[in-house]
């Protein structure tokens, strides 16, 4: 993630510029002449919005605080396979001169500048950082969304001829025809490339390190514990909610950047509320969260939620303020129903450290289950995304996990005859 201060007297000309990047409102084209997204390999989803704040005045409502100024930012938003480095190598490379174009509106920004080292500096690392399927590249699901086509293809065309077959025999006549495609070139199923030894190391030390420092860190915690209960206590009592209903224009404008296709993105932003208690409850909680998502949470869901493909929550101006970005299936109405139903308490744990969200009893009861305060008050905060790509379009979490099990069942050594019913029924 890449942000920048915009200037305020150009936003027409940028959100102008953004749309022509776009092959109906909010989705891009991937063929732009700005940013090519279909030309960089490895690339799942890519988003450009303006970070503007709408609800700057709630600080002033709800705490009898002076509003604070902050700017209005750009950001651009990438989740991709391979490191930062890589990425940022190739964006240059195909988009160098739409990016030069793009960040002109930033103030102080000059083409001559070194445009990586540039981004560099502005890049906005996350909090806590979500991946549906960790290791699952772009190549993997366009190898194997290509692999169940022809498959089915087959299927139909020789629906007769396999009738009369066992469950057994059809496998061995699929995976006889997939070899042959793969031959001819016209199927390619590329072996999983290794982990670099570095991530592997970082992320072991990760693994173990955060427990031993809560092992370390739990005689304060546990010691501090009942002063956090009486001051979070304390706090929610006299905390405003700030939910009305949204605004018609703005709804429309979110409205008209949905359901495109089955996936959708979602963009918000928010002030924490005042002082350094919520804010350092709400950077403790997310660093918690992290370790869930980087080693718990890497197989097809989060929580009991399998909707999401990418998520991120990224604090920003000194952790004043927080933006959460996603990628999801569905409709946003679906979106938001799942996780009150499911994780409700989450997303107390998170959000209710923010400006006007729903009243919540002992930081995870209520909140979020106050349904239609939830959603408004959701709605309140989200931002119009203008410009979203998404390098898997039409597929969802469902498809990409039945995708690569296909694949599996027809890479496997030796399968039993159950384990061949159960899987030709992905068919």
């Amino acid at each position: 993630m890449v942000i920048a201060p915009l200037d305020r007297n150009r936003l027409s000309e940028v959100r102008s510029l953004l749309a022509s990047m776009n092959d109906a409102p909010g989705i891009a084209n991937p063929s732009n002449s700005i940013i090519p997204f279909g030309k960089l390999e490895g690339l799942h989803f890519a988003r450009l919005v303006v970070l503007e704040d709408l609800s700057l005045d709630d600080i002033t409502v709800a705490y009898d605080l002076p509003r604070q100024e902050f700017p209005i930012y750009l950001a651009f938003l990438g989740d991709h396979d391979g490191t930062v480095a890589d990425f940022r190598k190739a964006l240059i490379e195909h988009a160098g001169d739409g990016l030069r174009q793009i960040f002109s509106f930033c103030p102080g920004f000059n083409p001559d500048f070194d445009l990586a080292q540039w981004m560099r500096a502005r890049e906005q690392r996350p909090a806590t950082i979500y991946v549906n399927w960790r290791g699952r590249t772009v190549r993997q699901i366009r190898e194997e969304s290509a692999l169940r086509s022809a498959l089915e293809v087959y299927l139909e065309a020789n629906a007769s001829a396999l009738t009369a077959k066992t469950p057994r025999e059809i496998r061995a006549m699929l995976t006889e025809f997939v070899s042959q495609e793969v031959l001819s070139g016209r199927l390619e199923l590329t072996a999983a490339g290794s982990t670099p030894v570095a991530w592997r190391i970082e992320n072991l030390v990760h693994l173990f390190g955060v427990p031993l420092l809560l092992l370390l860190l739990s005689p304060f915690l546990l010691g501090y514990l009942p002063f956090f209960i009486y001051q979070l206590r304390r706090r929610e009592k006299r905390d405003w909610e700030i939910v009305p209903r949204i605004d018609p224009a703005h709804a429309k404008r979110l409205a008209q950047l949905e359901d495109h296709e089955v996936t959708n993105q979602f963009s918000a932003m928010g002030s924490l509320k005042p002082g350094l208690f919520r804010r350092w409850t709400l950077t403790f909680l997310l660093w918690l969260v992290n370790y869930t998502t980087r080693h718990i949470f890497i197989r097809g869901h989060l929580g009991r939620v399998s909707t999401i493909h990418f998520a991120r929550w990224v604090f920003l101006d000194q952790r004043k303020r927080l933006f959460f970005a996603s990628n999801y299936d569905g409709s946003l109405e679906g979106y938001m129903d799942d996780f009150i139903n499911k994780v409700g308490w989450g997303l107390n744990v998170v959000f209710s450290n923010g400006i006007g969200y729903p009243k919540t009893n002992w930081l995870v009861f209520q909140g979020a289950k106050d349904e239609q305060k939830f959603k408004y008050f959701i709605r309140r905060h989200e931002l119009a995304t203008e410009v979203w790509y998404n390098a898997h379009s039409g597929l969802t979490n469902f498809d990409l996990i039945r995708n690569t099990k296909i694949r599996q069942g027809l890479e496997q050594h030796s399968m039993t005859d159950a384990e061949i019913q159960k899987w030709l029924k992905l068919f």
